[in-house]
């Protein structure tokens, strides 16, 4: 049996103005990341009328929480809590801007550039270890709901290591091949035992006429 999981990153926060790296922080979703939320239950609904989503589940930080409420009451679920999905803790990095750490040591902020895993900033998890315990996660829900599709809201890094890792692509490459996830798009795999594919890549969850009808939402950060 094959699981679908419907992976999400939460909705913009009040540090993404600043594009400030969020990491382990609990940081608040603004607005227009309860918005996104909103719109995300909806899609939901949508989605589970093609294919019934079984599911909701999320990293324990706050942000992601916000984001996977809407859906799951829209889908008449009690949310579940998978510790293994927290996003990745950035050390050094942690609530800083790449602007502020370049200041302080360019050479670090460059090393972290050209391989996250090898220039791991100082005192951060790096995405060695940080594969292992998302990976780990994700193939636990699958298996958990085993022949199901389900909805899983997390985070950027956490999520881009983890694909690659799943993929089979070095995860200290992986701000090279995966740039970003965008704030409530759904990223779909199946997982199958320790085989994995994916379906599709940054959907968006909020129809044209609903982004029409609000301010523009500020760009989104590397992390978090």
């Amino acid at each position: 049996m094959t699981a679908r999981l419907l992976l999400v990153r939460h909705g913009q926060t009040v540090w993404h103005a600043e594009n400030r790296y969020a990491g382990i922080s609990d940081i608040a979703l603004t607005d227009a990341g309860l918005w996104q939320a909103e719109r995300l239950g909806e899609w939901a609904v949508a989605r589970s009328r093609q294919q019934p989503i079984g599911a909701v589940v999320s990293s324990p930080l706050e942000r992601a929480r916000s984001t996977a409420r809407p859906a799951a009451r829209a889908l008449g679920l009690v949310p579940e809590v998978h510790e293994g999905l927290r996003e990745v803790d950035f050390g050094w990095g942690e609530g800083r801007t790449i602007a502020e750490m370049a200041a302080d040591d360019p050479e670090a902020v460059q090393a972290f550039r050209q391989d996250a895993q090898t220039g791991a900033f100082p005192g951060s998890e790096p995405p060695t270890a940080v594969a292992p315990r998302v990976c780990g996660a994700l193939r636990e829900v699958a298996a958990a709901h085993d022949g199901q599709t389900v909805l899983v809201v997390a985070h950027n890094t956490a999520f881009r290591i983890a694909l690659c890792a799943m993929l089979g692509i070095p995860v200290g490459r992986y701000r090279l091949v995966l740039p970003r996830l965008e704030n409530a798009a759904v990223t779909e795999i199946e997982v199958s035992g320790d085989r994995t594919a994916l379906r599709s890549l940054n959907v968006p969850t909020a129809t044209d006429a609903a982004m029409a009808g609000r301010a523009p939402l500020s760009a989104p950060t590397a992390a978090g």
